[in-house]
């Protein structure tokens, strides 16, 4: 099922995909104030979720954390967790899923009566606008740059390392394709893989280790606007 022309309303907000290849699925999620996601898991698949705008509670069975944009948390397979909008605007939130595939959802619990039911059908579906984003994939060497939720997104796709060791400490790079590498015997080992994120500061110490990245490596750089 396709969804880069949908948008998925949920009784805590709506959803929508931003970009798609065959390694991720990267969603854009707004979140209103006091709702929050069910408790649920993803059995199958990795997801990373990216705080861009406004402050957010993330619960797990056993603790729970806050976050502020810009920030990440990434979920194991089978780890659940469910989050809450605690700032007045909402949050605005970014989750890439490797592999991607949205009916890989179990859920436990949910204030709206969901619980025990797969995701979301088409009378839940409506047509995007022209406010919604999407992301285009840039030629190599190239980028593209996006302004959204008091952020700057920069999708590029780059063969040179250097490119990351270039990026700012505090900023969020996220991996939609390709890696950072280790060669041994001759061969490429990925140490990063589609869909990780990590901060510029530890991104950059582990690239400056390793061998370089894998060609036409994709990544995604989220940087908090200055006000």
């Amino acid at each position: 099922m396709s969804y880069v022309d949908k948008i998925v309303k949920k009784p805590w907000g709506y959803e929508y995909l931003v970009y798609e290849n065959a390694d991720v699925g990267l969603w854009f999620l707004y979140i209103e104030k006091d709702q929050c996601t069910s408790m649920h898991c993803h059995p199958k698949k990795t997801t990373g979720l990216v705080l861009l705008d406004g402050q957010a509670e993330i619960s797990f069975l056993a603790d729970k954390r806050q976050l502020e944009g810009v920030s990440k948390v990434m979920i194991r397979r089978g780890l659940f967790h469910s989050t809450k909008a605690l700032s007045e605007e909402g949050v605005f939130v970014l989750e890439i899923e490797t592999p991607a595939d949205k009916h890989d959802l179990v859920r436990l619990r949910d204030k709206y009566g969901r619980q025990s039911t797969p995701y979301e059908g088409a009378p839940h579906e409506e047509k995007k606008n022209v406010d919604c984003l999407w992301f285009e994939e840039p030629a190599p060497g190239t980028a593209k740059t996006y302004k959204f939720a008091n952020c700057r997104l920069k999708i590029e796709k780059i063969n040179d390392v250097s490119v990351i060791n270039n990026k700012k400490d505090d900023d969020l790079i996220m991996f939609l394709s390709g890696g950072l590498v280790r060669v041994i015997d001759n061969k490429f080992h990925c140490v990063t893989i589609p869909g990780d994120v990590g901060r510029g500061e530890i991104v950059k110490h582990i690239s400056k280790q390793l061998d370089g990245v894998s060609e036409d490596t994709l990544i995604l750089t989220i940087t908090k606007d200055e006000i």
